[in-house]
């Protein structure tokens, strides 16, 4: 069975939609799957040993006509996302079945689920959501030191982000204990410059910022060999989840009941619960960004002693 796969868009939703993906390719069993997606979505699934062909998109609706219009025939379409451009490409794809996934439909629970009762009710099956899944070939951990990962970035917007002073004071803390890696985009070179100055001015050396510096496989590695990760509510958070990393998570104007960490026993959340919370906001609309500005250092650290890690 030839089925075509349209992923999600941003890197966490590509995380939380393997159990979903999982579920399809369990009851649709010795099927080949193709993929079409982001640049980042598409290498989340770069080793799954059922995709036989994966595309980037082009985001030029004549160039993704052309695109679209030469894929072939499918026996089933399935398409993560809701927006106008994936109903264009459901339009195009010439397949048996197609199956859209609709933001208006599912609504309540985390997104895991969500991604996982479309698959049920498209098919017609009724599976429990599994383990997030990464069919990554990293995973080579060989540092005598333990290592810190701080991850400052989070694509939605600035009110998902807490402050660098703060990230910094943190790894202050802990650098007797653990080597330190800065991770993630281009979006991030700031905040992570503000984190090295805060370290340099405490004589800290023992760090590295990788920021802008690695591929989505290498921040999957990099993620996948930490012992404690410390992180917004953002994309290298759900990598971690897939790997059990003991993880503080730092939640702001999101919803903690729909993008935390999906089955991860090691895993915190850490949160200021105010009346204006969540207001999945891209930048608070009350301008004073209490959610994030109320949370100390103090804070995650009482939240890693409660991991029973030591610093």
């Amino acid at each position: 069975m030839k089925v075509l796969i349209e992923l999600p868009t941003w890197l966490g939703d590509s995380v939380m939609v393997t159990p979903a993906i999982n579920n399809l390719t369990t009851f649709l069993q010795n099927s080949e799957i193709s993929l079409i997606g982001s640049k980042i979505s598409i290498e989340i699934f770069l080793n799954h040993p059922q995709v036989v062909e994966s595309h980037v998109l082009d985001s030029n609706y004549i160039n993704l006509y052309k695109f679209v219009r030469n894929l072939g025939n499918f026996d089933a379409f399935i398409s993560f996302r809701s927006s106008y451009r994936s109903k264009f490409i459901k339009f195009l794809v010439i397949s048996k079945n197609k199956f859209q996934f609709s933001s208006n439909l599912y609504k309540k629970g985390h997104q895991v689920e969500k991604y996982n009762r479309f698959i049920n009710d498209s098919f017609n099956i009724n599976v429990l959501p599994s383990k997030l899944q990464i069919y990554s070939q990293y995973k080579i951990k060989n540092n005598k030191t333990k290592l810190l990962g701080i991850s400052p970035g989070a694509t939605y917007g600035s009110a998902k982000r807490w402050y660098p002073e703060q990230y910094a004071a943190v790894a202050i803390e802990l650098s007797t204990k653990y080597d330190i890696i800065i991770l993630g985009g281009n979006t991030e070179i700031d905040i992570a410059g503000d984190i090295e100055k805060h370290l340099k001015n405490k004589g800290i050396k023992n760090f590295k910022n990788l920021v802008a510096k690695t591929s989505i496989q290498e921040l999957i590695m990099q993620i996948s060999n930490l012992d404690l990760f410390i992180t917004a509510d953002s994309g290298p958070m759900h990598i971690a989840a897939a790997y059990k990393i003991p993880t503080v998570a730092i939640f702001g104007p999101t919803k903690e009941e729909e993008t935390s960490q999906w089955m991860n026993e090691k895993g915190i959340v850490v949160k200021k619960n105010l009346k204006c919370q969540p207001c999945m906001q891209r930048t608070c609309p009350l301008m004073h960004h209490e959610c994030m500005r109320l949370i100390k250092s103090k804070d995650v650290l009482r939240a890693i002693e409660k991991l029973s890690l030591e610093f």
